[in-house]
């Protein structure tokens, strides 16, 4: 079968999203052609990852400055003397991951991000792997009356019960990996069901970590469908899972899928850069 693309190679990584990309090289200024057949593989499969890379800070940023502007997070630390990346860091010692449940990042925001760039640096020997699930097909596989139901509304998302004062309260040990509880005071609505500005595919937009109900419902009304809505939407045939290694990258779209990242390594290090670049608002 003839490949569809000329400087890159593709690799499927799940029947519903995914695709590992080889034949590039990050830290270089990528040619146009490269860059635009990347871009396809991203539209078409939801998230991307590339193997061996060795970036400096520099080159993470100017690569994800090649889609979009950045958006810096408020509430991760930064690395050092790096603030447009965040950093994604459990010791040994720390119980909790940062990320642990089903979401999608900055769902919170009026233009939520388009995208995150994660960049591995040091990994668990085994243990630590991103699941992610695809949007799409979780709309795709609707029945059409609850496709009906679902175009109708919209959803209200914050971040105030996750990075708010509340964290701070908690004394668990992300306290100090997350920061800035004075800035969780933004609140978003967005459509439940969007229209992806690349792909043109309709894509679920609600997830369990950011999104508090439906507009005009309160949160008890709109708990059962959500509650539905997520467990449509997080079965395994929807998901793909990967596995990390030092110098791998997954960049994923907020607009088309979710991810969560697994808790299964205590006792062991992962060090992760990630840049969020920015978005616009959803239709």
């Amino acid at each position: 079968m003839t490949s569809p693309y000329e400087t890159i190679e593709v690799r499927p990584v799940g029947g519903a999203l995914g695709a590992e990309i080889h034949g590039v090289d990050l830290s270089l200024d990528l040619p146009d052609r490269q860059f635009s057949e990347i871009r396809e593989v991203f539209r078409d499969n939801g998230v991307i990852f590339f193997r061996d890379q060795k970036l400096t800070p520099e080159q993470h940023i100017a690569f994800a400055e090649r889609w979009a502007p950045i958006n810096i997070n408020r509430f991760f630390t930064h690395v050092e003397g790096h603030p447009k990346i965040a950093l994604v860091l459990k010791e040994p010692d720390q119980k909790r991951n940062i990320g642990g449940g089903w979401h999608t990042d900055h769902t919170y925001d009026i233009e939520p991000a388009m995208g995150s760039i994660l960049y591995a640096h040091e990994v668990p020997q085994s243990g630590g792997d991103t699941m992610f699930a695809s949007m799409y097909a979780a709309y795709e596989t609707l029945s059409d009356g609850l496709k009906q139901t679902l175009n109708g509304l919209r959803a209200r998302h914050s971040s105030r019960h996750i990075f708010g004062p509340a964290r701070a309260g908690r004394k668990d040990d992300t306290v100090g990996r997350i920061k800035n509880p004075e800035l969780a005071n933004q609140d978003a609505v967005h459509p439940v069901v969007i229209t992806h500005p690349l792909s043109g595919r309709k894509s679920l937009y609600v997830n369990p970590s950011f999104t508090l109900g439906f507009e005009g419902w309160t949160d008890v009304e709109s708990k059962p469908l959500l509650d539905y809505l997520y467990a449509h939407a997080s079965q395994p045939s929807f998901t793909c899972q990967f596995q990390w290694q030092p110098g791998s990258i997954a960049f994923w779209d907020n607009r088309a899928t979710w991810h969560l990242a697994v808790n299964d390594y205590q006792g062991q290090r992962r060090l992760m850069h990630r840049i969020t670049v920015a978005g616009t608002a959803l239709h």
